[in-house]
């Protein structure tokens, strides 16, 4: 069976991982202009490196929970053909022991060069002094900026994600809003291809009537029960 699984913010939050507030335009406490998108960046890197830094430590600080242990087994159950995407930030999938993810708004633990752009791993902070370590650029902001999709730009990998839904058995989304655009209509592209869809959330979702099915509930504990049941 293929199963594209969409995970957002939901998933990692009872580990947690500070998300973003949608409904008060903060992130951390900072505006989301100021720090998601390139002219906050342009005008403050100072701060868009400081507030990024701040996330790094604080991934440091937690662990995964059982949800994204149940994921990384359902990637490796027999008869199952997982595609996972997921809107989060952080490694909390990779460290539970997943293998196959696709990032779709950037990692945390990337940085990116504004010149050659080249993805470099990148656990320790950043600066407007940082260069890059493999062209050497570096300008007033910095030679490198965090690997993050900021508002305005275009998730990463979108035409393997278009792909994967379009032949899929089942879609999941699990912790989203079903808000954030483009992957608020994943649910429809699913449905469009004949894939049945399911909802494993703490809430209804803003896009909730698209599904067949919802589970409400924690993800550490309906994220599990729904894997254990595909066994």
């Amino acid at each position: 069976m293929k199963i594209v699984v969409l995970s957002g913010a939901g998933l990692s939050a009872e580990s947690g991982i500070e998300t973003f507030r949608a409904k008060d335009g903060l992130w951390a406490n900072h505006s989301v202009d100021a720090v998601a998108t390139v002219e906050g960046f342009n005008a403050d890197p100072a701060l868009v490196h400081k507030f990024y830094n701040e996330r790094r430590r604080q991934l440091k600080e937690v662990e995964p929970n059982d949800a994204h242990y149940a994921l990384a087994k359902l990637e490796k159950m027999p008869g199952i053909d997982l595609f996972h995407v997921t809107q989060n930030i952080d490694d909390l999938c990779e460290r539970a022991g997943a293998q196959e993810l696709i990032h779709m708004h950037g990692e945390l633990l990337k940085c990116r060069c504004l010149e050659c752009a080249e993805v470099i791993n990148w656990e320790r902070d950043t600066s407007i002094h940082s260069s890059c370590p493999e062209c050497g650029f570096k300008s007033e902001c910095g030679g490198i900026r965090p690997h993050i999709v900021w508002f305005g730009e275009m998730p990463m990998r979108m035409n393997e994600i278009e792909k994967a839904l379009q032949s899929c058995d089942l879609f999941v989304a699990i912790g989203t809003s079903g808000k954030v655009y483009p992957a608020a209509r994943f649910v429809q592209i699913a449905k469009d291809a004949k894939a049945k869809t399911l909802l494993l959330n703490k809430d209804p979702a803003e896009n909730s009537y698209l599904f067949d099915n919802s589970i409400i509930g924690n993800a550490t504990e309906i994220v599990p029960q729904w894997v254990k049941s595909l066994a």
